[in-house]
């Protein structure tokens, strides 16, 4: 991304940003005061995933996606529905590979298939799915013209939280549906998936609000709560409307 491209961004959006630390100040490029310019995601007391102390230590593989993943559509959904690179492949009833525009400008990208996304093979369906398109909907979206993945394409058994294996053995599908949709924005949606994003172990408070950008991945990460929290704690709604607010400014911005 251009130094003027990402300042287009900040300017529209009106938003602080974390820079990765992996990522060099840009040049030319003017915030507000108030922008917590370099200051990295991950703190001393919250080590990024896969190093010593991170709460899900998870390894990432610097050269990018792996050679034997398959690089067109039809083929690496074979490989995913064929998957056992972990035990998950022997609890589940089916895989969730994603579903949506291939091309899409806009990913979303959760946690992992709960009971009714196992059976249907598809994610974010029943309450939690109907408030994403909901949300989408507010945007001038459809779940047609996004891409909708998750971290893991699995379920885990009682919904409980992805461990790090699992992580690890599903990035590589994750990366390369990235890859081929190219989106221009990654909408994290929940702690687990803001967290292995942008492998950190932060509050999801402390990342939303924020533009973050990495090496790991081509487009721009925006974080919120995901739609089964919003069901929950109803009162979050309203921030959850203003992570949209700034998805959509960040969508037309050239």
């Amino acid at each position: 991304m251009t130094p003027e491209r990402r300042a287009a961004y900040l300017d529209a959006l009106g938003i602080d940003w974390y820079r990765s630390k992996h990522v060099g100040d840009p040049p030319d490029l003017t915030v507000p005061a108030s922008a917590e310019v370099g200051r990295p995601i991950a703190t001393a007391t919250t080590p990024p995933v896969g190093q010593p102390g991170s709460e899900t230590s998870v390894p990432v593989d610097p050269t990018g996606v792996a050679d034997d993943v398959p690089n067109e559509w039809p083929q690496l959904r074979s490989v995913v529905a064929s998957c056992q690179s972990c035990t998950l492949g022997s609890t589940r009833t089916q895989a969730v590979f994603g579903v949506g525009n291939e091309a899409a400008d806009l990913m979303i990208v959760g946690e992992a298939p709960g009971a009714e996304e196992d059976r249907r093979g598809e994610p974010f369906v029943g309450r939690a799915g109907h408030l994403l398109d909901a949300m989408l909907t507010a945007i001038g979206l459809s779940r047609t013209e996004v891409f909708i993945a998750n971290i893991l394409k699995c379920r885990p058994p009682n919904n409980r939280d992805p461990q790090a294996d699992e992580v690890a053995a599903c990035r590589r599908y994750l990366e390369r549906q990235i890859a081929l949709v190219s989106p221009r924005l990654l909408l994290a949606v929940g702690r687990i998936a803001a967290h292995a994003l942008l492998d950190v172990t932060d509050p999801l408070g402390r990342l939303r609000g924020r533009i973050h950008e990495t090496e790991s991945w081509p487009a721009p990460v925006i974080v919120t709560y995901h739609p089964a929290y919003l069901l929950r704690t109803p009162a979050q709604k309203a921030r959850s409307w203003q992570d949209l607010k700034a998805v959509r400014k960040l969508l037309h911005t050239q």
